[in-house]
C-alpha cells in the first residue's frame, strides 16, 4: 500500500529506508527472522498508526481496490468497512452531496449507488452496433428507474431528482457533427416520487410526462406555516416544459403513478402509501391550452370491491392493468376484447359493460415482480420462477413453440432473472450466471435487429450479442435502442427462496425407504426432448442452429455457454454447404 511521501531532510531519509511498515494481518503470527531479514530493521505494524490516518489513505483508493483490500484480513475487512472512509470517497464521487441518504450504512450505500450508476444503450440500426454509455449527471445521487420518451431520456435518482437526458449535435473527435443519444442533461425537477407516459412500447406516442412529486403549499388563511400536499405534475417531453399541474390533499400520500387508456380518456392510477387505487380521467389533447379544470379522484373498484387487499405495485399498458398486492396475489384488469382473447384464449368471462372488474390469476406461489407488454405478460415467483401467458406467435413467451398460453405458464430452462421485459412481440430477460457475470436473453420477433444477433428471431430465450454491464439491473427496449440502467443498492437483497424438494418439477414424491432421486428436475427427460428436437430438423445447419438455442437454455455458466456457442460456429463455418440435403439413415 503506497503511503504518501513529504519532502524532508537528507538526514531524515536513511532513518525511514532503516524502517519497514508490516502488511500482515497480526492474526498471521509473527514474520520469521533468518537470515534474509538481517539489515531491513524492525518491522512496524500499520496499525500502530492512527485509525483517522489509515483511513484517510485508504479512501484515496479506486472504490474496487477498497473492497478487494477489505478481504484480505480481519483488519482490512474492518477499516474497509468503516462509514468514515466511505464518506470520504462518497464526496470523492459526488462533491455536491450533502447528506448521506437513508440504511443502515448510509455513506457507504450512497458511496457505491453513485460508483456504480450509469445508462447504457445499444442501437438496433446503423453501423456502430456497440453498448454506448450517457452523459452522467454530476447532481444524481444513483440511478432509481428511467424511461426514454420519444426524442430524450428521463432519470429518477434516489434523492428525488429527475433528470432530462437530451439527444444533440455535437462534434466528433473528427470535427464532424454527429446526432448523439443522452450527451446533455438538465435537472427537470425536485421532489419528484414516481414518473409516467404513455404505456404502448412506441415512444413516438410518449408525448408528455406525468410526474408524482411532493410540493410546499401555503397554509390556509389564518394559519402559519406551510403543508406539504402531493401533484402529479405534466411536461412536455420535448422541451421539458410544464404544462399541467393537479395538486391533492395532504392527507393522501401517493408512491407510484402509472397511465392507461386513449389520449382522449387518459386514465391515471395512483397507489397510496396504503395500498389502495385511485384514479383520475384527463385528456391529454387538451393540456396545452391556458386553462383551468376541475377533475375527479375516485377510488379503483380492485380498491372498492376487495377492501382487505393491499396492493404493493403496479404495471399497464394501453388496455389492461396488473396489480400485485403485498402478499403476491395478482389481479388484472383488461379493457379491450381482443387484449382479453390473446391473454386467456376466451372471451367467456369477458364483461364489456365492467372493465374495471379485477380478474385474479392462479398463481402456485407468491409473486414478486412482473412485466406487461401489449398482449402478453410475464411474471416472477419468490423461488425465482418464469412464467409467461398471453398471445405466442411470435414466440415471445419463450416456451420453445408458437402456442397461446391461456395460463401462467413456466419457462423451465430460466430461473432467478434480476430483471424481466415484455415488449409488443418480443421479451427479455437480464440474468446472472454463477460467476456473476450477467448476460441479456431474448425471445420472439428480431425484426429491425431487436434482438441482436438472432435477426430471424427465437420462440425460446437465447443470448443476444450484447455486452452486459456488470451492475446492469434494468432494461427497457424500444423501436430504435435497447437501454439498460446500472446501479448497485446494497440493501437491496435477492429476496428469492431456494425451491422445496417436493416442489422441483420431475422430483418424485418422498416415500418410505426413497433414496436420492434419480432425476431432480427432470434434466433427463428434457435432454431427451433436446435430442428429440434436433434429430427433427431436416438439415446440417438448422440442426447446428437448434443446437444453439439449445445450449441458451440449459442451465450452464456463461463462459460454458461461450464455449459451446464458439465451437458450434467453428463447425457450421466448417461444413460449410454440407448438409443441406436431407439427413441420411448413417447421420
Amino acid at each position: 500500500m503506497g503511503l504518501p511521501t513529504s519532502s524532508m531532510g537528507e538526514k531524515a531519509a536513511p532513518s525511514l529506508r532503516r524502517r519497514r511498515v508490516k502488511r500482515s494481518c497480526p492474526s498471521c503470527g509473527p514474520e520469521p527472522r533468518g537470515e534474509e531479514k538481517k539489515g531491513r530493521g524492525n518491522p512496524i505494524s500499520v496499525q500502530l498508526f492512527p485509525p483517522e490516518l489509515v483511513e484517510h489513505i485508504i479512501s484515496f483508493l479506486p472504490v474496487r481496490d477498497v473492497v478487494a483490500l477489505g478481504q484480505t484480513c480481519h483488519y482490512f475487512h474492518k477499516v474497509c468497512d468503516a462509514e468514515g472512509v466511505w464518506r470520504r470517497i462518497c464526496h470523492r464521487l459526488s462533491p455536491r452531496l450533502r447528506e448521506q441518504g437513508s440504511g443502515v450504512r448510509p455513506w457507504k450505500r450512497a458511496a457505491i449507488l453513485n460508483y456504480t450508476k450509469g445508462l447504457y444503450f445499444q442501437a438496433f440500426g446503423g453501423r456502430r452496433r456497440c453498448l454506448s454509455k450517457s452523459v452522467a449527471p454530476l447532481l444524481a445521487h444513483g440511478y432509481r428507474r428511467f424511461l426514454p420518451t420519444k426524442d430524450h431520456v428521463f432519470i429518477l435518482d434516489y434523492a428525488g431528482t429527475l433528470f432530462f437526458l437530451k439527444n444533440a449535435l455535437v462534434s466528433s473527435t473528427l470535427g464532424q457533427i454527429q446526432w448523439k443519444r443522452a450527451c446533455r442533461y438538465v435537472v427537470l425537477c425536485r421532489g419528484a416520487k414516481d414518473f409516467a407516459s404513455d404505456p404502448r412500447c412506441d415512444t413516438v406516442y410518449r408525448k408528455y410526462l406525468y410526474v408524482l412529486a411532493t410540493r410546499e403549499q401555503p397554509g390556509v388563511t389564518g394559519t402559519t406555516g406551510s403543508r406539504a400536499c402531493d401533484c402529479v405534475e405534466v411536461y412536455l417531453q420535448s422541451s421539458g416544459q410544464r404544462v399541467f399541474k393537479m395538486t391533492f390533499h395532504h392527507s393522501m400520500n401517493f408512491k407510484q403513478i402509472v397511465l392507461v387508456g386513449q389520449e382522449t380518456q387518459r386514465a391515471l392510477l395512483l397507489l397510496t402509501e396504503e395500498g389502495k387505487i385511485y384514479s383520475l380521467v384527463v385528456n391529454e389533447t387538451q393540456l396545452d391550452q391556458p386553462r383551468s379544470y376541475t377533475v375527479q379522484l375516485a377510488l379503483r373498484k380492485v380498491s372498492r370491491c376487495l377492501p382487505h387487499l393491499r396492493v404493493a405495485c403496479m404495471a399497464s399498458n394501453q388496455s389492461s392493468t396488473l396489480y400485485i398486492t403485498d402478499q403476491g396475489g395478482v389481479y388484472f384488469e383488461v379493457h379491450t376484447p381482443g387484449v382479453y382473447r390473446d391473454l386467456f384464449g376466451t372471451l367467456q368471462a369477458f364483461d364489456p359493460l365492467d372493465q374495471q372488474m379485477p380478474l385474479a390469476l392462479s398463481l402456485p406461489a407468491k409473486i414478486l415482480f412482473c412485466a406487461l407488454g401489449y398482449n402478453h405478460l410475464g411474471l416472477v415467483d419468490e423461488f425465482g420462477r418464469i412464467f409467461m401467458q398471453g398471445n405466442n406467435r411470435y414466440g415471445q413467451l419463450g416456451t420453445g413453440d408458437k402456442m397461446d398460453r391461456g395460463e401462467p405458464t413456466q419457462v423451465h430452462y430460466l430461473q432467478r432473472p434480476i430483471a424481466l421485459w415484455c415488449g409488443l412481440n418480443h421479451s427479455l430477460v437480464l440474468s446472472q450466471g454463477s460467476d456473476f457475470s450477467k448476460e441479456l436473453l431474448g425471445c420472439g420477433c428480431g425484426a429491425g435487429g431487436r434482438l441482436p444477433g438472432w435477426p430471424k428471431g427465437s420462440a425460446s430465450f437465447v443470448k443476444l450479442h450484447v455486452k452486459v454491464p456488470l451492475c446492469a439491473c434494468s432494461l427497457c427496449s424500444t423501436r430504435e435502442c435497447l437501454y439498460m440502467l446500472s446501479s448497485h443498492d446494497i440493501e437491496h437483497h435477492p429476496a428469492y427462496r431456494d425451491l422445496p424438494a417436493s416442489r422441483v418439477v420431475g422430483t418424485p414424491e418422498p416415500s418410505l425407504g426413497a433414496g436420492v432421486p434419480e432425476d431432480p428436475g427432470g434434466a433427463a427427460r428434457a435432454c431427451e426432448e433436446y435430442l428429440s428436437q434436433i434429430h427433427s430438423c431436416p438439415t446440417l445447419q438448422d440442426r447446428m442452429e437448434k443446437m444453439k438455442e439449445i445450449v441458451g437454455w440449459m442451465p450452464l455458466m456463461a463462459a460454458q455457454k461461450d464455449f459451446f456457442w464458439e465451437a458450434l460456429d467453428m463447425l457450421q463455418r466448417a461444413a460449410g454447404g454440407v448438409g443441406q440435403g436431407p439427413p441420411t439413415p448413417e447421420s
